[in-house]
């Protein structure tokens, strides 16, 4: 992928947060790229480093948050060099962010009309009779019905999914260039998830946005991202495309989130297959590789070593020692 056409582009991101019983390592050499148009998923576990990958863009990490290696570039803005006055110019502008959970991230004190205006109005050079108009179209846009009514409405008035379509309602005030999607539709019902998911593929063509989706369910992304980022204890451990993450999965970790998942196809009563153990100690993390613990086909050289990425494809990679193995096999064979 060349350079001038990447809209983000994050080399070997480092992060780390002190707390009173230690560093904890939360981002540990992460690269990810993204051109504009395209919607990228980052999955894994809770607790892996997708939201804090995502903060880290924004800088809205905690304060004992630090980033300590490498750096984003988002736009043209070197985002890891910018002061927080600047920042502020793009925040909500440029990049906006849907949250977990639109109950606690809504103000509750505030009208759903009062919280869209303050973003236009800070944002641009509208004047309130525009930022009422404006507010009213967002609504409309995100497919709230009677949108004057809603104007007035407080947070707890609306169902969750009329809450989650009033953040990214906030979150397109401005036309962004970048949309982060942190787990949109946790806590909503499938029926509901599936309408959140067709809304903002719908925005992404109709405003010609790209799209950071944050989950740790590989379902929701397959229909919606054209590349797939597996994050587990801070590091990408397989990058692709889509197909070729879902066809062709060549890190363990990948390979059993996979196998969680229900497959329609399946026969009935077929259990599903979790993935054994427990997510790394990130105050202790492994010397080698982080997923060696859980791994069914560990190597000494997985719990010795950090395992560099080896390249499968054009744009897909995965940091495996199995694949580094392979291919010494194959250069082997060859010879």
């Amino acid at each position: 992928m060349e350079k001038e056409n990447m809209l983000l582009d994050i080399q070997n991101l480092k992060l780390s947060f002190t707390t009173p019983a230690g560093e904890v390592k939360a981002l540990n050499d992460v690269s990810v790229s993204l051109k504009q148009g395209d919607v990228l998923g980052i999955v894994g576990e809770s607790g892996s480093g997708k939201s804090v990958t995502a903060f880290s863009l924004m800088r809205l990490t905690p304060s004992n948050g630090k980033v300590i290696g490498g750096k984003t570039v988002f736009n043209g803005h070197t985002i890891t060099e910018m002061s927080e006055k600047e920042m502020r110019t793009i925040r909500g502008k440029e990049v906006s962010i849907i949250f977990q959970d639109p109950m606690t991230s809504l103000n509750p004190v505030y009208t759903i009309g009062n919280q869209i205006k303050e973003v236009i109005l800070l944002h641009t050079k509208a004047t309130k009779k525009e930022a009422q108009a404006r507010a009213v179209e967002l609504l409309q846009l995100v497919g709230i019905n009677e949108p004057k009514k809603r104007m007035k409405q407080y947070p707890h008035e609306l169902s969750g999914g009329m809450r989650q379509r009033v953040m990214i309602a906030i979150a397109l005030a401005c036309e962004p260039k970048l949309l982060i999607a942190d787990e949109p539709t946790t806590a909503l019902d499938v029926t509901i998830q599936a309408q959140i998911l067709e809304l903002m593929m719908e925005l992404k063509d109709k405003l010609g946005m790209s799209i950071i989706m944050i989950t740790h369910d590989l379902g929701v992304v397959a229909s919606m991202c054209d590349k797939i980022a597996v994050m587990y204890a801070g590091k990408i451990v397989e990058y692709g495309e889509t197909n070729e993450i879902f066809y062709h999965p060549k890190h363990e970790y990948t390979k059993g989130l996979l196998n969680s998942i229900p497959r329609l196809d399946a026969e009935s009563h077929t259990k599903l297959v979790p993935i054994e153990g427990t997510p790394v100690d990130m105050l202790n993390p492994p010397a080698g590789c982080p997923f060696a613990p859980r791994c069914k086909n560990c190597m000494k050289v997985c719990l010795r070593e950090i395992p560099p990425y080896t390249s499968i494809k054009e744009d897909h990679y995965s940091a495996c020692w199995l694949l580094q193995k392979e291919e010494f096999e194959k250069k082997g064979g060859e010879q």
